[in-house]
């Protein structure tokens, strides 16, 4: 389980989280959803401190952390039991397709070659990339370099993976082959947060579903009561605009 308690983060004087908090079960699939601006993105990545909150707490798996007053070695662990899979992908250039999903294996795990290669090879024939091991990411379409980077979160075999709308840098006709290798991984019982945009497939694939807006939780519960019957109105405003 991982439990983010009462998260607050401001910018200067934009504060942009006020008083957030989630819990993940286990398994569970959790899709954020909001407006830009809402927070959503920040909160995602105050998780595994590419964002330093101002005050919160995080709970994952039996460690405690305080966000604010944070730790290098606990900064350290919490990063190692999640992965973050990016909009823009975020794979290294100079690194083949198999080179990319074994770097954090071997660099932050300290597997051997053998068995971080095994393990690269496995996780992108999983994401339908097993003949793309030796390309480099200029030889990729956008997709398929976002399927590279769920592969390499896959890899990690982390508690948590966090998703930061990884369709959004896509184009339209790319969207459904990184959305169908996502809703294979739902079905594994992978615990995932997903900041997305795609109200379909937040609809399909999560056990909850949060709505944010202005840096707070409006409204957060299963799919078919937050997309049927939403009880906030502001809620409803935003789903109606985008269903």
């Amino acid at each position: 389980m991982i439990q983010m308690k009462n998260v607050k983060k401001s910018f200067g004087a934009l504060e942009v989280l006020k008083d957030v908090s989630l819990s993940v079960n286990d398994g569970e699939v959790v899709s954020i959803l909001g407006p830009s601006g809402s927070g959503k993105t920040t909160f995602l990545r105050c998780i595994n401190f590419l964002e330093r909150a101002d005050a919160g707490i995080l709970e994952l798996g039996g460690m405690r952390v305080d966000l604010k007053h944070t730790k290098k070695h606990e900064m350290l662990e919490v990063r190692r039991r999640t992965a973050m899979v990016f909009q823009h992908y975020n794979l290294f250039a100079n690194q083949t397709a198999l080179g990319n999903v074994m770097l954090g294996m071997t660099t932050v795990q300290k597997k051997e070659k053998s068995k971080a290669r095994e393990r690269a090879v496995y996780y992108l024939e999983q994401v339908g990339l097993g003949d793309k091991l030796d390309a480099y990411p200029i030889q990729l379409s956008g997709g398929q370099q976002q399927r590279v980077a769920i592969a390499r979160a896959l890899a990690l075999d982390p508690e948590v993976i966090l998703l930061d709308e990884p369709t959004s840098a896509l184009d339209p006709e790319l969207v459904g082959e990184v959305l169908e290798v996502i809703r294979r991984v739902a079905k594994e019982e992978r615990t995932m947060i997903i900041v997305t945009h795609e109200m379909k497939f937040a609809r399909e694939v999560s056990n909850k579903v949060v709505f944010m807006d202005a840096g707070v939780v409006v409204e957060e519960g299963e799919p078919e009561q937050i997309f049927v019957t939403p009880k906030e109105e502001r809620t409803a405003q935003f789903l109606k605009r985008y269903l």
